[in-house]
């Protein structure tokens, strides 16, 4: 009988186990399969702000235009018709609000019920007018011509340099600039972090005595404690001032203050999981090779770190991921500015500062809302990327080091 509940026991604790496990693994993909399906909703869309349309005169030769020359149109640096395959003729920019302009009070009505009417008859009286109206004012008799724009697509989305998510009447969806931020700033703190980091692990585990090793690691490891936006505060009050005056900048928050402030915040996981690796490294092969003639450190180069690589590498993963994935320091210090970056010294954006400071902005379901979602994609994309190229890397140099 003790045998059997002994057995019912063991199933039991199987079964949840099991269960636990299912009920993660269908969470990750869950997750993963909700963020896909609100991204890629962006694509095949209009830039065009739901609900309205672009129309011009019914003469007017030109059907089709794109959502950059749109934005371009309206911030007045496209004035004529003939710059975009159209008449030589004068563009005229009109919005619902500017309806008042050319009709009294009485003409659109008492409660505005003769608009739509006004502003069929001005379309189709103004040969070189553009017009930013709402859809539904084309339903009855439209005397006008609705333009078509590009749509949306995953090309354009990811090659296109200008983010300007909210900008009426197309909002401009190019990620470029924030792709190449988050890669210029995540690549520059690990390139700090990871050899610092890798150095400090060797040192508290194979060079520092017990009493040096029992004062550092706890310091190391409160630092993975101290909360995200204290990062943030102390690169703006610290770094960011001294990177302006050190390179002469007209301002401080730039990508190199990022990475810095990113680099500091990767290192208690690298030191931490690169020395718990090391110190797994067994006693007999350190032995070995100082029987063998070896110094310390050669051991430490020739058989320490090779024997510890796999942990090393799940350092770096960690480390890469914590720079890539961080919000609010990088929103803090990075200047916050949705450009291409030439360099270090320029203020960027990166992809997850962008969700954050856009997100709560975002008309659910709207365009701008999809093209974060969006983000999100390539952000987890570019990790799942990192993560196989450094284990790829590390499974080559295993295969070396044997």
């Amino acid at each position: 009988m003790r045998r059997f509940f002994k057995k019912l026991f063991e199933k039991i604790i199987e079964g949840i186990l099991f269960l636990s496990s299912t009920v993660t693994s269908l969470a990750i993909v869950l997750i993963v399969i909700f963020l896909f399906r609100e991204g890629f909703a962006l694509f095949g869309r209009s830039p065009v702000e739901e609900g309205f349309v672009i129309a011009v005169n019914n003469k007017n030769p030109v059907s089709e235009i794109k959502a950059s020359q749109i934005k371009d149109i309206f911030d007045g640096k496209i004035t004529s018709w003939k710059e975009l395959g159209g008449n030589i003729e004068d563009i005229v920019l009109f919005r619902t609000d500017d309806i008042s302009n050319y009709f009294s009070e009485e003409e659109l009505g008492e409660n505005l019920e003769h608009v739509p009417a006004k502003i069929s008859e001005l379309i189709n009286k103004t040969p070189g007018i553009i017009a930013f109206i709402p859809e539904k004012f084309t339903e009855n008799d439209f005397a006008g011509k609705i333009i078509t724009t590009d749509k949306i697509t995953a090309g354009k989305f990811l090659a296109e340099k200008q983010w300007y998510p909210t900008a009426q009447p197309a909002a401009q969806f190019g990620a470029l600039p924030l792709i190449l931020g988050t890669l210029w700033v995540s690549f520059a703190a690990i390139l700090f972090a990871l050899p610092l980091g890798l150095a400090t692990a060797i040192y508290m585990a194979e060079i520092a005595n017990e009493k040096t090793r029992r004062v550092m690691k706890p310091l190391i490891e409160l630092l993975a404690g101290i909360p995200s936006v204290v990062y943030g505060f102390f690169g703006l009050i610290v770094i960011v001032p001294l990177i302006q005056k050190v390179f002469n900048l007209p301002v401080g928050e730039t990508g190199l203050a990022g990475s810095i402030v990113l680099g500091i915040m990767a290192l208690p996981t690298i030191i931490t999981i690169s020395e718990d690796a090391i110190r797994t490294t067994p006693l007999s092969m350190k032995e070995a090779s100082l029987a063998l003639g070896a110094n310390k450190w050669q051991t430490i180069h020739r058989v320490i770190i090779p024997y510890a690589i796999s942990g090393i590498t799940a350092a770096a993963i960690l480390g890469i991921g914590r720079a890539v994935g961080e919000t609010m320091a990088a929103l803090m210090v990075t200047g916050n500015a949705a450009v291409i970056p030439h360099g270090l010294l320029q203020p960027l954006r990166t992809i997850p500062a962008t969700i954050a400071a856009e997100l709560g902005e975002a008309p659910q379901q709207g365009l701008h809302f999809k093209a974060l979602f969006a983000l999100g994609c390539i952000l987890f994309l570019m990790t799942l990327g990192i993560n196989l190229l450094v284990e790829y890397i590390s499974s080559k140099r295993k295969n070396i080091s044997r």
